[in-house]
Order: structure tokens, then sequence, then C-alpha cells
């Protein structure tokens, strides 16, 4: 089955939640996954969520430990998005491009404006 994984800059857990919650409020500017910055606001998760549950291919969502654990993928940029289609993870959207996103409605935007393509491959 095709699908979207989505792969946060962090590593799964709970003391990985709070000690990247942390960071997110005491030093925004140095946090190292955009990803997590644009979705995990009071305003933009909901947003997030519901446009994620309108996209025509499910999503999935993966802290970098269990990219490694589920795909056997380590040691690339992240924030990242990739495309699966059913054999392999392809790259879809790469870190350098997700770290450039200075808004959710940005990102979302992308994602939209890259299905097209996503979906013709895979067909």
């Amino acid at each position: 089955m095709n699908k979207l994984v989505f792969v946060y800059n962090a590593d799964s857990g709970v003391i990985n939640f709070i000690l990247d919650a942390a960071h997110k409020i005491f030093s925004p500017s140095t946090y190292p996954c955009n990803l997590c910055a644009l979705t995990y606001t009071p305003t933009g998760l909901p947003r997030w969520r519901r446009f994620v549950k309108s996209l025509p291919l499910p999503a999935e969502f993966l802290h970098k430990d269990e990219l490694a654990e589920q795909y056997g993928l380590t040691a690339v940029p992240l924030s990242a998005a990739y495309f699966w289609d059913g054999h392999k993870l392809q790259g879809w959207i790469p870190a350098e491009e997700m770290e450039q996103f200075s808004s959710l409605e940005e990102m979302m935007t992308a994602v939209s404006q890259k299905l097209p393509q996503t979906t013709i491959q895979s067909a």
C-alpha cells in the first residue's frame, strides 16, 4: 500500500518529548525539527490533523529512531517526508526543503502541490 511517511528529527519516548518541548520553549531558533515546530502548536496541530486526514494517501508519522527500526534508514537529514510505494522508501520532501517552510500553511501547500506527482508516479 502506498503511503506518505513523515519523519521528525527527534527520538521517540516520553523523556525525549519533554526535552523537545522544553527546547522549543526556551530556544526555538535552535530547535532541529521544523516538522515538529510547525505542527505541534496549540492551533497548528488540529489544522494539521484535519489536513492529513484529507489527503488521498494515508500518512505515517515516525521519529528518527523509529525510521531506523521500521525501514532501516539511518544517518539521513531530518525532518523529512518520504513516499512508500509498498516496496521501498523514496525521498519526497527532503530535509533541506522541510527546513525552509516558515509556516504550517506553506508546508501544507507544498504537500498538496507534490501529491499529484506522487499519485502519478505510483500508478
